[in-house]
């Protein structure tokens, strides 16, 4: 990867970073809920990608919270979904997986599909981040914040 490469990643999660701590929507679709069997509640939000970006970009979510992540691809073209912090994004970023099988927090939603993951918030107050990591997408701006405060 060339240095120009790089410095624009760092550039791209320095600034991603820094939005977190200004940016903070209520997700208006999101529905708290129980599970099945009468245990802890689990939050829904639903994700569109479309034009390869995130619909919403921002969400907030109260620390502690179990979050079902319903992803809607309505790009003729295949996303992922990876949730992690500054490192997390750019081992991805840097990374060669084309595909991301059914894991908490990172998969591959293929073009014009629904799909889901669950992941659970730390009880800290805090913030992290979502990307799609395919070829371009991130420098694109498909990347978006989850706010636990």
């Amino acid at each position: 990867m060339r240095i120009r490469e790089r410095r624009g990643i760092w550039i791209a999660l320095a600034a991603a970073s820094l939005l977190l701590a200004a940016v903070s929507v209520q997700v208006r679709s999101a529905e708290a809920h129980r599970d099945e069997g009468g245990g802890a509640s689990v939050r829904e939000i639903r994700i569109e990608m479309h034009h390869s970006a995130f619909e919403p970009d921002h969400v907030e979510v109260e620390p502690g919270d179990t979050v079902r992540f319903v992803l809607v691809n309505t790009d003729p073209i295949d996303h992922e979904f990876i949730v992690g912090d500054t490192g997390v994004q750019l081992a991805h970023e840097r990374g060669t997986e084309a595909h991301h099988r059914r894991k908490p927090g990172e998969m591959t939603v293929p073009a014009l599909t629904t799909r889901s993951t669950i992941v659970a918030v730390p009880e800290a107050p805090g913030s992290t981040l979502f990307a799609c990591h395919l070829p371009g997408h991130f420098a694109y701006g498909m990347a978006g914040s989850i706010m636990f405060d």
